[in-house]
């Protein structure tokens, strides 16, 4: 992964990253494929458990909504951008549109190809390399910007618990939620310690029986310039903080876009129970980030959570899958955006080699 970012256009060709291809490991893609086809299972379950009907009607009654989701959902998505674009330094930063691009196909590829949601990561740290970001820098801002988000929306995640048991009065849900905090703060920390202390530095130490392999030092010289962005980033208390808060604003707004689907599934439901919903459910899907896309785990917890609210199941899973629905609506002419783009990028590669030979005839 760090040679390719770091170099894009040397013995990568040009290509994605490994993890998107026939070459990312077939044990990987057999297990994501094993994954996904238990988080389908697992969806198929609860569609007939609670009447495959009753949901698609409550999904055709929204239909509205879905249009709707969809537009909204450039407002988080232009946010998200945002996140990423300040955590640049100055002098390698590219125009926002193009990164708000880029996160659209991460997200994309993240929502819809059989990867786990690390996927997109790193896809749009490939991409920031290809339009001339220094590979270190490119990774490094892709980690800050998913460690900030972390804790965000654990911050979120804990929020939605809090306005939860106040609004079902469950309050032993209280002693599950504190003690869940350590653990999650400890995780963040955790996280955020390894990442100051140099991940590639660490890896370095452990692997220093390889230093006399060219391949382990080219790789180490590659991880210490990422280590070296990294703290560089953390050190920018200002772009940090903006960063947060935009996370955060990207959070509050797709609470959003649960509350319309709220609204047109017939629920005359406060907004901060699309707000329970939203950061409750979307905690456990990043909990379970190796399944893709969260197949079956989103609309177990929808369901749940749901039910808890007083959200009939079906409706509760018709509110998911009008999320699918623009996850679908955005993800695919991603995908396809994504792919044109390689197949220029390739040809681009190729021409001045093609121009040589014929110069040469």
């Amino acid at each position: 992964m760090v040679a390719m970012i770091s170099d894009p256009n040397g013995s990568s060709n040009g290509n994605p990253p490994a993890v998107l291809t026939a070459g990312g490991g077939a044990r990987l893609r057999r297990a994501m494929y094993l994954l996904g086809l238990c988080g389908a299972l697992l969806l198929t379950f609860l569609v007939v458990r609670n009447g495959a009907g009753e949901v698609a009607r409550a999904v055709r009654a929204a239909r509205w909504g879905v249009a709707a989701v969809v537009v909204f959902h450039l407002v988080p998505l232009a946010a998200d951008g945002f996140s990423w674009w300040i955590l640049f330094p100055k002098r390698n930063r590219l125009p926002l549109p193009s990164l708000v691009w880029m996160r659209w196909i991460g997200e994309s590829v993240s929502n819809l190809v059989p990867v786990s949601s690390v996927g997109g990561e790193i896809l749009r740290a490939y991409l920031a390399a290809l339009r001339g970001v220094p590979g270190g820098v490119a990774a490094a801002t892709v980690l800050g910007d998913i460690t900030i988000g972390i804790c965000v929306q654990t911050v979120f995640t804990l929020t939605g618990i809090s306005l939860l048991i106040i609004a079902t009065g469950r309050t032993n849900l209280a002693a599950p939620a504190l003690a869940g905090v350590p653990l999650a703060l400890l995780a963040v920390g955790g996280f955020y310690a390894v990442q100051r202390f140099g991940v590639f530095r660490l890896l370095n130490m452990l692997g220093k029986r390889f230093a006399n392999d060219p391949t382990w030092r080219v790789f180490a010289q590659k991880g210490e310039g990422i280590d070296a962005s990294i703290r560089s980033i953390y050190e920018n208390g200002r772009a940090i903080a903006i960063c947060g808060l935009s996370t955060a604003f990207s959070w509050c707004s797709v609470s959003v876009e649960v509350w319309i689907a709220l609204r047109a599934a017939g629920i005359d439901a406060p907004f901060t129970h699309a707000i329970i919903l939203e950061s409750i459910c979307q905690g456990v899907r990043a909990a379970m980030f190796f399944i893709p896309g969260g197949l079956g785990v989103q609309e177990g917890g929808y369901v749940f959570i749901g039910g808890m609210l007083g959200i009939p199941a079906d409706t509760a899973l018709a509110l998911s899958l009008i999320r699918r629905a623009r996850e679908i609506a955005l993800g695919v002419p991603g995908l396809l955006v994504w792919q044109f783009g390689e197949y220029r990028h390739l040809w681009r590669g190729n021409q001045p080699l093609a121009t040589a030979r014929g110069e040469e005839a």
